[in-house]
Protein backbone atom coordinates (compact mmCIF):
# COMPACT_ATOMS: atom_id res chain seq x y z
CA UNK A 1 0.00 0.00 0.00
CA UNK A 2 3.13 2.13 -0.40
CA UNK A 3 1.87 5.53 -1.14
CA UNK A 4 -1.62 5.33 0.21
CA UNK A 5 -3.20 5.70 3.17
CA UNK A 6 -4.73 2.21 5.11
CA UNK A 7 -8.72 2.50 5.30
CA UNK A 8 -9.69 1.49 8.79
CA UNK A 9 -12.94 0.78 9.73
CA UNK A 10 -15.38 3.07 12.41
CA UNK A 11 -16.28 -0.70 13.70
CA UNK A 12 -15.87 -4.31 13.31
CA UNK A 13 -17.86 -6.90 13.91
CA UNK A 14 -16.02 -10.27 14.47
CA UNK A 15 -18.35 -13.51 14.41
CA UNK A 16 -16.77 -17.18 15.45
CA UNK A 17 -18.07 -20.35 17.04
CA UNK A 18 -15.48 -19.65 19.78
CA UNK A 19 -16.24 -16.51 20.93
CA UNK A 20 -16.58 -17.18 24.46
CA UNK A 21 -16.13 -20.58 23.73
CA UNK A 22 -12.97 -22.70 24.26
CA UNK A 23 -12.84 -25.42 22.36
CA UNK A 24 -9.84 -24.95 20.02
CA UNK A 25 -7.29 -23.01 18.62
CA UNK A 26 -9.28 -20.00 17.20
CA UNK A 27 -10.14 -19.13 20.67
CA UNK A 28 -6.46 -18.24 21.02
CA UNK A 29 -6.37 -16.39 17.94
CA UNK A 30 -9.64 -13.74 19.09
CA UNK A 31 -9.12 -13.87 22.57
CA UNK A 32 -4.90 -12.38 22.21
CA UNK A 33 -5.27 -10.12 19.41
CA UNK A 34 -8.66 -8.75 21.14
CA UNK A 35 -6.52 -6.67 23.73
CA UNK A 36 -4.64 -5.22 20.58
CA UNK A 37 -8.17 -4.42 18.61
CA UNK A 38 -9.75 -2.65 21.68
CA UNK A 39 -7.23 -0.63 22.14
CA UNK A 40 -7.63 0.74 18.80
CA UNK A 41 -11.31 0.67 18.18
CA UNK A 42 -12.18 1.61 21.80
CA UNK A 43 -15.72 -0.66 22.11
CA UNK A 44 -16.11 -0.39 18.58
CA UNK A 45 -15.03 -4.07 18.28
CA UNK A 46 -17.75 -6.15 18.73
CA UNK A 47 -17.51 -10.47 19.46
CA UNK A 48 -20.16 -12.27 18.10
CA UNK A 49 -20.21 -16.03 19.46
CA UNK A 50 -22.53 -18.80 20.49
CA UNK A 51 -25.12 -18.84 23.47
CA UNK A 52 -23.75 -22.19 24.08
CA UNK A 53 -24.19 -22.43 28.26
CA UNK A 54 -27.78 -21.33 28.61
CA UNK A 55 -28.70 -20.71 32.06
CA UNK A 56 -25.02 -21.96 33.17
CA UNK A 57 -22.40 -19.42 33.71
CA UNK A 58 -19.64 -19.24 31.62
CA UNK A 59 -16.58 -18.59 32.79
CA UNK A 60 -15.31 -16.36 29.52
CA UNK A 61 -18.43 -13.78 29.67
CA UNK A 62 -19.70 -11.32 31.83
CA UNK A 63 -23.12 -9.79 31.22
CA UNK A 64 -23.31 -6.11 31.24
CA UNK A 65 -27.35 -5.33 30.99
CA UNK A 66 -26.32 -1.34 31.00
CA UNK A 67 -24.96 -2.10 27.02
CA UNK A 68 -26.92 -0.53 24.46
CA UNK A 69 -29.59 -1.02 26.40
CA UNK A 70 -32.15 1.03 23.67
CA UNK A 71 -30.88 -1.26 20.89
CA UNK A 72 -31.06 -4.01 23.15
CA UNK A 73 -35.05 -3.99 23.64
CA UNK A 74 -35.73 -2.41 20.32
CA UNK A 75 -34.00 -6.10 19.00
CA UNK A 76 -35.64 -8.76 21.76
CA UNK A 77 -38.76 -6.80 20.34
CA UNK A 78 -37.57 -8.00 16.66
CA UNK A 79 -36.89 -11.73 18.05
CA UNK A 80 -33.28 -11.48 18.69
CA UNK A 81 -32.44 -13.67 21.87
CA UNK A 82 -28.95 -12.59 22.67
CA UNK A 83 -26.73 -11.86 25.72
CA UNK A 84 -24.81 -8.25 25.62
CA UNK A 85 -21.60 -8.25 28.20
CA UNK A 86 -17.71 -8.28 27.88
CA UNK A 87 -15.67 -11.03 27.37
CA UNK A 88 -13.62 -12.48 30.16
CA UNK A 89 -9.88 -11.35 28.37
CA UNK A 90 -7.00 -8.68 28.06
CA UNK A 91 -8.78 -5.90 26.96
CA UNK A 92 -12.81 -6.90 28.25
CA UNK A 93 -13.87 -6.28 24.59
CA UNK A 94 -17.66 -6.53 24.17
CA UNK A 95 -19.45 -9.91 23.39
CA UNK A 96 -22.92 -10.31 21.96
CA UNK A 97 -23.85 -14.18 22.64
CA UNK A 98 -27.07 -15.56 20.46
CA UNK A 99 -29.19 -18.18 20.81
CA UNK A 100 -30.24 -19.53 17.53
CA UNK A 101 -32.41 -22.72 18.11
CA UNK A 102 -35.78 -20.53 16.70
CA UNK A 103 -34.12 -20.79 13.48
CA UNK A 104 -33.43 -24.46 13.09
CA UNK A 105 -37.66 -24.45 12.03
CA UNK A 106 -37.21 -22.57 8.84
CA UNK A 107 -33.63 -24.02 8.07
CA UNK A 108 -34.96 -25.20 5.09
CA UNK A 109 -36.19 -21.59 3.87
CA UNK A 110 -33.02 -20.58 4.64
CA UNK A 111 -30.92 -22.97 3.28
CA UNK A 112 -33.19 -22.30 -0.06
CA UNK A 113 -32.10 -18.43 -0.56
CA UNK A 114 -28.87 -19.71 -0.06
CA UNK A 115 -28.67 -21.64 -2.88
CA UNK A 116 -30.55 -18.83 -4.80
CA UNK A 117 -28.60 -16.40 -3.83
CA UNK A 118 -25.30 -17.94 -3.55
CA UNK A 119 -25.51 -21.32 -5.06
CA UNK A 120 -24.52 -23.30 -1.53
CA UNK A 121 -25.67 -26.54 -1.28
CA UNK A 122 -26.70 -27.66 1.68
CA UNK A 123 -28.71 -30.94 0.55
CA UNK A 124 -25.94 -32.67 2.37
CA UNK A 125 -25.93 -31.12 5.61
CA UNK A 126 -25.20 -33.49 8.80
CA UNK A 127 -23.92 -32.90 12.44
CA UNK A 128 -22.65 -29.81 13.20
CA UNK A 129 -23.87 -27.97 9.97
CA UNK A 130 -27.09 -27.13 10.71
CA UNK A 131 -26.02 -25.79 14.30
CA UNK A 132 -23.21 -23.87 13.01
CA UNK A 133 -25.30 -22.53 10.26
CA UNK A 134 -28.44 -21.08 12.56
CA UNK A 135 -25.92 -19.56 14.79
CA UNK A 136 -24.23 -18.24 11.85
CA UNK A 137 -27.41 -16.83 10.47
CA UNK A 138 -28.30 -15.38 14.26
CA UNK A 139 -25.24 -13.67 14.25
CA UNK A 140 -26.05 -12.09 10.88
CA UNK A 141 -29.44 -10.69 11.89
CA UNK A 142 -27.85 -9.28 15.01
CA UNK A 143 -25.11 -7.34 13.21
CA UNK A 144 -28.12 -6.06 10.78
CA UNK A 145 -29.98 -5.26 13.82
CA UNK A 146 -27.04 -3.45 15.37
CA UNK A 147 -26.59 -1.29 11.93
CA UNK A 148 -29.79 -0.17 11.31
CA UNK A 149 -30.71 1.11 14.55
CA UNK A 150 -26.65 2.67 14.80
CA UNK A 151 -25.24 3.54 11.73
CA UNK A 152 -25.58 4.81 8.61
CA UNK A 153 -23.45 4.36 4.93
CA UNK A 154 -21.09 7.13 6.34
CA UNK A 155 -19.46 4.52 8.66
CA UNK A 156 -16.95 1.80 7.46
CA UNK A 157 -17.65 -1.11 8.82
CA UNK A 158 -16.18 -4.46 8.80
CA UNK A 159 -17.82 -8.03 9.40
CA UNK A 160 -14.93 -10.80 9.42
CA UNK A 161 -16.28 -14.03 9.60
CA UNK A 162 -14.11 -17.03 10.93
CA UNK A 163 -13.86 -20.31 9.66
CA UNK A 164 -16.85 -22.57 7.52
CA UNK A 165 -19.13 -22.05 10.27
CA UNK A 166 -19.35 -18.50 9.55
CA UNK A 167 -20.05 -18.37 6.28
CA UNK A 168 -23.91 -18.30 6.10
CA UNK A 169 -23.97 -15.33 8.46
CA UNK A 170 -21.31 -13.23 6.19
CA UNK A 171 -23.55 -14.24 2.90
CA UNK A 172 -26.34 -13.18 4.77
CA UNK A 173 -24.61 -9.54 5.31
CA UNK A 174 -23.35 -9.62 1.49
CA UNK A 175 -26.73 -9.72 0.51
CA UNK A 176 -29.01 -7.72 3.05
CA UNK A 177 -26.06 -5.01 3.90
CA UNK A 178 -23.75 -4.95 0.95
CA UNK A 179 -22.13 -1.47 2.07
CA UNK A 180 -20.83 -3.68 4.89
CA UNK A 181 -17.21 -4.72 3.87
CA UNK A 182 -16.60 -8.57 4.58
CA UNK A 183 -13.05 -10.40 5.40
CA UNK A 184 -13.72 -14.51 5.83
CA UNK A 185 -10.90 -16.06 7.19
CA UNK A 186 -10.18 -19.95 6.66
CA UNK A 187 -7.78 -21.28 9.66
CA UNK A 188 -8.20 -24.47 8.03
CA UNK A 189 -9.76 -25.49 4.95
CA UNK A 190 -12.20 -28.33 5.64
CA UNK A 191 -11.29 -30.45 2.92
CA UNK A 192 -7.46 -30.24 3.24
CA UNK A 193 -8.01 -31.83 7.03
CA UNK A 194 -10.11 -34.52 5.92
CA UNK A 195 -7.97 -35.62 3.05
CA UNK A 196 -5.19 -35.39 5.72
CA UNK A 197 -7.27 -37.15 8.30
CA UNK A 198 -8.36 -39.63 6.09
CA UNK A 199 -4.69 -41.01 5.72
CA UNK A 200 -4.31 -39.70 1.61
CA UNK A 201 -1.48 -37.63 0.93
CA UNK A 202 -2.55 -34.43 0.83
CA UNK A 203 0.99 -32.44 -0.64
CA UNK A 204 2.50 -33.72 -3.37
CA UNK A 205 -0.83 -34.00 -5.09
CA UNK A 206 -2.72 -31.21 -3.91
CA UNK A 207 -2.30 -29.80 -7.67
CA UNK A 208 -4.17 -33.15 -9.27
CA UNK A 209 -7.38 -33.23 -5.99
CA UNK A 210 -9.80 -31.12 -7.51
CA UNK A 211 -12.07 -30.07 -3.95
CA UNK A 212 -15.54 -30.83 -5.22
CA UNK A 213 -14.76 -34.00 -6.38
CA UNK A 214 -13.30 -34.65 -2.71
CA UNK A 215 -16.26 -33.13 -0.83
CA UNK A 216 -17.97 -35.93 -2.26
CA UNK A 217 -15.65 -38.49 -1.62
CA UNK A 218 -15.45 -37.95 2.10
CA UNK A 219 -18.90 -36.61 2.82
CA UNK A 220 -18.07 -33.31 3.02
CA UNK A 221 -20.15 -31.66 0.11
CA UNK A 222 -22.20 -29.05 2.59
CA UNK A 223 -18.92 -28.13 4.59
CA UNK A 224 -16.86 -27.47 0.94
CA UNK A 225 -19.73 -25.48 -0.38
CA UNK A 226 -20.40 -22.77 1.99
CA UNK A 227 -16.60 -22.04 2.64
CA UNK A 228 -15.77 -22.23 -1.07
CA UNK A 229 -19.01 -19.45 -1.81
CA UNK A 230 -18.13 -17.74 1.29
CA UNK A 231 -14.33 -17.41 -0.16
CA UNK A 232 -16.11 -16.32 -3.81
CA UNK A 233 -17.96 -13.91 -2.44
CA UNK A 234 -16.10 -12.02 0.43
CA UNK A 235 -14.50 -9.07 -0.27
CA UNK A 236 -11.31 -10.27 1.26
CA UNK A 237 -10.49 -13.70 1.61
CA UNK A 238 -7.90 -14.26 3.91
CA UNK A 239 -5.91 -17.57 5.85
CA UNK A 240 -3.24 -17.91 8.54
CA UNK A 241 -0.10 -19.02 6.80
CA UNK A 242 1.34 -19.72 3.06
CA UNK A 243 1.48 -23.01 3.08
CA UNK A 244 -2.68 -22.89 3.93
CA UNK A 245 -3.05 -20.46 1.04
CA UNK A 246 -1.25 -22.98 -1.32
CA UNK A 247 -4.79 -25.52 -0.17
CA UNK A 248 -7.24 -22.63 -0.45
CA UNK A 249 -5.94 -22.21 -4.40
CA UNK A 250 -6.42 -25.53 -5.06
CA UNK A 251 -9.05 -26.96 -2.78
CA UNK A 252 -11.66 -23.92 -2.91
CA UNK A 253 -10.61 -22.36 -6.33
CA UNK A 254 -9.60 -18.87 -4.67
CA UNK A 255 -6.30 -17.36 -4.10
CA UNK A 256 -6.35 -15.89 -0.77
CA UNK A 257 -6.10 -11.73 -0.86
CA UNK A 258 -4.16 -11.53 2.35
CA UNK A 259 -1.97 -13.91 4.77
CA UNK A 260 -2.81 -13.67 8.57
CA UNK A 261 -0.58 -15.38 10.76
CA UNK A 262 -1.88 -15.83 14.21
CA UNK A 263 0.26 -13.87 16.86
CA UNK A 264 -0.55 -13.41 20.62
CA UNK A 265 0.00 -11.54 23.85
CA UNK A 266 2.49 -12.74 26.19
CA UNK A 267 0.36 -11.05 29.25
CA UNK A 268 -0.05 -15.06 30.35
CA UNK A 269 3.70 -15.80 31.19
CA UNK A 270 4.93 -14.76 34.72
CA UNK A 271 8.21 -13.33 34.94
CA UNK A 272 11.37 -13.42 36.90
CA UNK A 273 11.16 -15.27 40.69
CA UNK A 274 7.00 -16.39 39.84
CA UNK A 275 8.76 -18.01 36.37
CA UNK A 276 10.82 -20.03 38.62
CA UNK A 277 8.90 -21.02 41.10
CA UNK A 278 5.82 -21.96 38.75
CA UNK A 279 8.36 -23.94 36.62
CA UNK A 280 9.37 -25.30 39.72
CA UNK A 281 5.97 -26.05 40.65
CA UNK A 282 5.30 -27.62 37.18
CA UNK A 283 8.37 -29.93 37.22
CA UNK A 284 7.89 -31.03 40.80
CA UNK A 285 3.80 -31.99 39.93
CA UNK A 286 4.78 -33.64 36.69
CA UNK A 287 7.16 -36.05 38.44
CA UNK A 288 5.06 -36.88 41.22
CA UNK A 289 2.69 -38.12 39.10
CA UNK A 290 4.79 -40.02 37.11
CA UNK A 291 6.53 -41.84 40.32
CA UNK A 292 3.13 -42.79 41.55
CA UNK A 293 1.92 -44.03 38.56
CA UNK A 294 5.10 -46.30 37.80
CA UNK A 295 6.45 -46.86 40.90
CA UNK A 296 9.41 -45.08 39.76
CA UNK A 297 12.26 -42.62 41.39
CA UNK A 298 12.71 -40.05 38.77
CA UNK A 299 14.19 -37.04 39.96
CA UNK A 300 15.00 -33.40 38.55
CA UNK A 301 17.27 -34.48 36.52
CA UNK A 302 15.48 -36.25 34.24
CA UNK A 303 14.32 -34.31 30.48
CA UNK A 304 10.35 -33.89 30.79
CA UNK A 305 9.02 -34.03 27.19
CA UNK A 306 5.59 -33.09 25.92
CA UNK A 307 3.11 -33.23 22.70
CA UNK A 308 -0.28 -31.85 22.96
CA UNK A 309 -3.32 -30.48 20.96
CA UNK A 310 -6.83 -31.92 19.83
CA UNK A 311 -6.18 -35.61 19.20
CA UNK A 312 -5.46 -35.89 15.37
CA UNK A 313 -3.50 -38.60 15.50
CA UNK A 314 -1.67 -38.15 12.52
CA UNK A 315 -2.47 -34.57 11.78
CA UNK A 316 -0.68 -33.55 14.87
CA UNK A 317 1.27 -35.87 14.56
CA UNK A 318 1.33 -38.09 17.37
CA UNK A 319 1.67 -41.61 16.09
CA UNK A 320 5.37 -40.21 14.94
CA UNK A 321 5.86 -38.64 18.70
CA UNK A 322 5.46 -42.15 19.74
CA UNK A 323 7.78 -43.87 17.23
CA UNK A 324 10.33 -41.07 18.00
CA UNK A 325 9.86 -41.47 21.49
CA UNK A 326 10.37 -45.57 20.94
CA UNK A 327 13.14 -45.45 19.18
CA UNK A 328 14.88 -43.14 22.01
CA UNK A 329 14.62 -45.93 23.87
CA UNK A 330 17.69 -47.44 22.06
CA UNK A 331 19.99 -44.81 21.19
CA UNK A 332 23.45 -45.29 22.86
CA UNK A 333 23.53 -41.28 22.96
CA UNK A 334 21.13 -40.33 25.51
CA UNK A 335 22.62 -38.82 28.04
CA UNK A 336 19.60 -38.81 30.64
CA UNK A 337 16.09 -40.44 31.68
CA UNK A 338 13.39 -39.16 29.63
CA UNK A 339 9.74 -38.79 30.86
CA UNK A 340 7.41 -37.73 27.70
CA UNK A 341 3.76 -37.13 28.16
CA UNK A 342 1.30 -36.67 25.40
CA UNK A 343 -1.63 -34.17 26.37
CA UNK A 344 -4.61 -34.64 24.28
CA UNK A 345 -8.14 -34.85 25.04
CA UNK A 346 -9.01 -38.60 24.40
CA UNK A 347 -12.71 -40.29 25.54
CA UNK A 348 -12.14 -39.26 29.04
CA UNK A 349 -13.88 -41.61 31.86
CA UNK A 350 -12.64 -40.60 34.84
CA UNK A 351 -9.34 -40.26 37.10
CA UNK A 352 -7.33 -43.58 37.90
CA UNK A 353 -8.84 -43.80 41.70
CA UNK A 354 -5.79 -45.97 42.60
CA UNK A 355 -3.74 -43.25 40.97
CA UNK A 356 -5.03 -40.43 43.64
CA UNK A 357 -5.02 -42.66 46.30
CA UNK A 358 -1.45 -43.05 45.48
CA UNK A 359 -0.63 -39.15 45.03
CA UNK A 360 -2.53 -37.85 48.07
CA UNK A 361 -0.93 -40.76 50.73
CA UNK A 362 2.51 -38.89 50.15
CA UNK A 363 4.26 -42.07 50.25
CA UNK A 364 6.93 -43.47 47.85
CA UNK A 365 5.92 -46.67 45.63
CA UNK A 366 7.98 -49.18 44.40
CA UNK A 367 5.61 -51.10 42.11
CA UNK A 368 4.17 -49.76 39.10
CA UNK A 369 0.43 -49.83 39.23
CA UNK A 370 -1.62 -52.01 36.21
CA UNK A 371 -1.49 -49.94 32.99
CA UNK A 372 1.23 -47.61 34.02
CA UNK A 373 0.65 -45.37 30.84
CA UNK A 374 -2.46 -43.20 31.65
CA UNK A 375 -3.65 -41.06 34.11
CA UNK A 376 -7.47 -41.24 33.45
CA UNK A 377 -9.60 -44.31 32.17
CA UNK A 378 -10.93 -43.91 29.41
CA UNK A 379 -14.71 -45.31 27.52
CA UNK A 380 -12.57 -46.93 24.91
CA UNK A 381 -9.52 -48.48 26.52
CA UNK A 382 -9.44 -51.23 23.92
CA UNK A 383 -10.18 -48.72 21.23
CA UNK A 384 -7.48 -45.78 21.73
CA UNK A 385 -5.04 -44.66 19.38
CA UNK A 386 -2.41 -44.29 21.51
CA UNK A 387 -2.57 -46.75 23.92
CA UNK A 388 -3.27 -48.82 20.59
CA UNK A 389 0.01 -47.92 19.46
CA UNK A 390 1.72 -47.80 22.72
CA UNK A 391 0.56 -51.80 23.08
CA UNK A 392 1.70 -52.53 19.26
CA UNK A 393 5.24 -51.03 20.22
CA UNK A 394 5.24 -53.33 23.24
CA UNK A 395 6.28 -49.93 25.51
CA UNK A 396 5.20 -50.30 29.35
CA UNK A 397 7.50 -48.43 30.90
CA UNK A 398 9.38 -51.10 32.37
CA UNK A 399 11.84 -50.19 35.43
CA UNK A 400 14.88 -50.52 33.53
CA UNK A 401 13.59 -48.03 30.27
CA UNK A 402 15.56 -44.96 29.81
CA UNK A 403 12.16 -43.61 28.26
CA UNK A 404 8.83 -43.32 30.35
CA UNK A 405 5.99 -42.35 28.13
CA UNK A 406 2.64 -41.26 29.86
CA UNK A 407 -0.24 -40.07 28.19
CA UNK A 408 -3.16 -37.48 29.75
CA UNK A 409 -5.93 -37.96 27.95
CA UNK A 410 -7.86 -34.82 29.45
CA UNK A 411 -8.35 -31.01 29.10
CA UNK A 412 -5.67 -29.41 31.29
CA UNK A 413 -8.11 -26.88 32.61
CA UNK A 414 -6.93 -27.39 36.51
CA UNK A 415 -9.94 -29.54 37.48
CA UNK A 416 -9.16 -33.02 36.15
CA UNK A 417 -8.37 -35.02 39.39
CA UNK A 418 -4.91 -35.99 38.79
CA UNK A 419 -2.92 -33.26 37.96
CA UNK A 420 -4.99 -30.35 38.93
CA UNK A 421 -2.88 -27.62 37.08
CA UNK A 422 -3.69 -25.37 34.13
CA UNK A 423 -2.23 -25.78 30.82
CA UNK A 424 -0.07 -22.53 30.80
CA UNK A 425 0.52 -23.56 34.76
CA UNK A 426 2.22 -26.65 33.48
CA UNK A 427 3.27 -26.09 29.77
CA UNK A 428 6.65 -24.38 31.30
CA UNK A 429 8.08 -27.36 33.24
CA UNK A 430 8.66 -28.79 30.05
CA UNK A 431 12.29 -29.00 28.78
CA UNK A 432 11.46 -29.61 25.56
CA UNK A 433 7.78 -29.42 23.42
CA UNK A 434 7.62 -31.95 20.12
CA UNK A 435 5.03 -30.74 17.70
CA UNK A 436 5.60 -32.92 14.51
CA UNK A 437 2.57 -31.80 12.81
CA UNK A 438 1.67 -33.52 9.21
CA UNK A 439 -1.26 -30.92 8.87
CA UNK A 440 -0.71 -27.66 10.68
CA UNK A 441 -2.16 -25.03 9.33
CA UNK A 442 -0.42 -22.43 11.95
CA UNK A 443 0.64 -24.17 15.39
CA UNK A 444 -0.14 -22.34 18.54
CA UNK A 445 1.23 -24.59 20.83
CA UNK A 446 4.68 -24.48 19.46
CA UNK A 447 4.55 -20.75 19.74
CA UNK A 448 2.53 -20.83 23.66
CA UNK A 449 5.72 -23.36 24.68
CA UNK A 450 8.13 -20.84 23.25
CA UNK A 451 6.74 -18.06 24.71
CA UNK A 452 7.43 -19.96 28.56
CA UNK A 453 11.23 -20.40 26.89
CA UNK A 454 10.47 -23.90 26.18
CA UNK A 455 12.67 -24.69 23.24
CA UNK A 456 10.73 -26.89 20.83
CA UNK A 457 10.36 -29.30 17.59
CA UNK A 458 7.71 -28.52 15.09
CA UNK A 459 7.79 -29.20 11.14
CA UNK A 460 8.04 -27.16 7.98
CA UNK A 461 4.24 -28.66 7.21
CA UNK A 462 3.08 -26.07 10.06
CA UNK A 463 2.69 -22.60 9.43
CA UNK A 464 4.81 -21.56 12.69
CA UNK A 465 7.51 -24.16 11.41
CA UNK A 466 8.40 -22.17 8.43
CA UNK A 467 7.70 -18.60 9.96
CA UNK A 468 10.19 -19.81 12.48
CA UNK A 469 12.87 -20.85 9.23
CA UNK A 470 11.95 -17.44 7.86
CA UNK A 471 12.89 -15.42 10.67
CA UNK A 472 16.38 -17.42 10.81
CA UNK A 473 16.50 -17.54 7.30
CA UNK A 474 17.38 -21.22 6.87
CA UNK A 475 16.83 -23.98 8.75
CA UNK A 476 16.11 -23.26 12.40
CA UNK A 477 17.59 -25.76 14.80
CA UNK A 478 17.40 -26.65 18.48
CA UNK A 479 20.10 -24.31 19.57
CA UNK A 480 17.85 -21.42 17.88
CA UNK A 481 15.32 -22.64 19.98
CA UNK A 482 13.21 -24.11 17.38
CA UNK A 483 14.22 -27.35 15.72
CA UNK A 484 12.30 -27.19 12.16
CA UNK A 485 12.21 -30.92 10.78
CA UNK A 486 11.71 -30.84 6.85
CA UNK A 487 8.45 -32.76 6.61
CA UNK A 488 7.08 -35.03 3.65
CA UNK A 489 3.63 -37.23 2.62
CA UNK A 490 6.26 -40.07 2.87
CA UNK A 491 9.80 -39.40 5.41
CA UNK A 492 7.08 -40.50 8.77
CA UNK A 493 10.47 -42.60 9.77
CA UNK A 494 12.89 -39.91 8.43
CA UNK A 495 11.00 -37.27 10.83
CA UNK A 496 10.70 -39.89 13.94
CA UNK A 497 15.01 -39.97 13.69
CA UNK A 498 15.13 -36.48 13.22
CA UNK A 499 12.91 -36.32 16.51
CA UNK A 500 15.03 -39.11 18.59
CA UNK A 501 18.08 -37.26 17.48
CA UNK A 502 17.36 -33.98 18.63
CA UNK A 503 16.32 -35.01 21.93
CA UNK A 504 19.11 -37.01 22.18
CA UNK A 505 21.40 -33.70 21.29
CA UNK A 506 19.31 -31.41 23.79
CA UNK A 507 20.04 -34.88 26.69
CA UNK A 508 23.72 -34.07 26.17
CA UNK A 509 23.07 -29.61 26.39
CA UNK A 510 25.27 -28.09 29.17
CA UNK A 511 23.72 -25.53 31.24
CA UNK A 512 25.37 -22.67 28.87
CA UNK A 513 23.79 -24.89 26.02
CA UNK A 514 20.67 -25.12 27.41
CA UNK A 515 20.18 -21.59 28.39
CA UNK A 516 20.82 -19.95 25.05
CA UNK A 517 18.79 -22.63 23.50
CA UNK A 518 16.00 -21.38 26.15
CA UNK A 519 16.96 -17.77 25.81
CA UNK A 520 16.47 -17.78 21.99
CA UNK A 521 13.05 -19.44 21.82
CA UNK A 522 11.79 -16.39 24.19
CA UNK A 523 13.22 -14.01 21.94
CA UNK A 524 11.27 -15.58 18.98
CA UNK A 525 7.97 -15.31 20.51
CA UNK A 526 8.40 -11.55 21.12
CA UNK A 527 8.52 -11.29 16.99
CA UNK A 528 4.81 -13.40 17.21
CA UNK A 529 3.19 -10.81 19.33
CA UNK A 530 0.31 -8.98 17.97
CA UNK A 531 1.78 -5.69 17.71
CA UNK A 532 4.19 -7.03 14.87
CA UNK A 533 1.04 -9.41 13.36
CA UNK A 534 -2.12 -7.25 13.47
CA UNK A 535 -0.71 -4.96 10.70
CA UNK A 536 -1.60 -7.73 8.11
CA UNK A 537 -5.40 -7.64 10.09
CA UNK A 538 -5.04 -3.47 8.77
CA UNK A 539 -4.11 -4.67 4.97
CA UNK A 540 -7.25 -7.21 4.88
CA UNK A 541 -9.43 -4.32 6.26
CA UNK A 542 -8.33 -1.91 3.69
CA UNK A 543 -8.68 -3.85 0.59
CA UNK A 544 -12.25 -5.45 2.29
CA UNK A 545 -13.18 -1.89 2.52
CA UNK A 546 -12.23 -0.93 -0.92
CA UNK A 547 -14.06 -3.19 -2.36
CA UNK A 548 -17.31 -2.45 -0.91
CA UNK A 549 -16.37 1.16 -1.84
CA UNK A 550 -16.27 -0.20 -5.21
CA UNK A 551 -19.77 -2.26 -4.95
CA UNK A 552 -21.42 0.99 -3.63
CA UNK A 553 -20.46 3.11 -6.38
CA UNK A 554 -21.32 0.54 -9.01
CA UNK A 555 -24.90 0.48 -7.46
CA UNK A 556 -25.42 4.08 -7.16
Amino acid sequence: MTGKELLFPDYIFESSWEVCNKVGGIYTVLSTRAKTLQEKLADHIIFIGPDCWKEKENPYFAEDISLFSDWRIKAQEDGLKMKIGRWNVPGKPIAILVDFQDYFEIKDEIYGKLWELFQVDSLHAYGDYDEASMFSYAAGLVVESFYNFFLDQNTKVVYHANEWMTGLGLLYIRHRLPQIATVFTTHATSIGRSIAGNNKPLYDYLFAYQGDQMAGELNMQSKHSIEKQTAKYVDCFTTVSDITARECLELLDKPVDVVLPNGFEDNFVPQGSEFTKKRRLARKRFIDVANALMGTDLNDDVLIVSTSGRYEFRNKGVDVYIEAMNRLLRDKNLKKQVLAFIEVPGWVGEPRKDLVERLNSGKKYDTPLEVPLITHWLHNMTHDNVLGMLKFLDMWNRHEDHVKLIFLPCYLMGDDGVLNMAYYDLVLGNDLCIYPSYYEPWGYTPLEAVAFKVPCITTDLAGFGQWANSVKGGNSEIIDGVKVIHRTDYNYSEVADAIKDTVSEFSSFDKTMVSKARTNAGKLSKKALWTHFITYYYQAYDFALRKASDRMKEMN
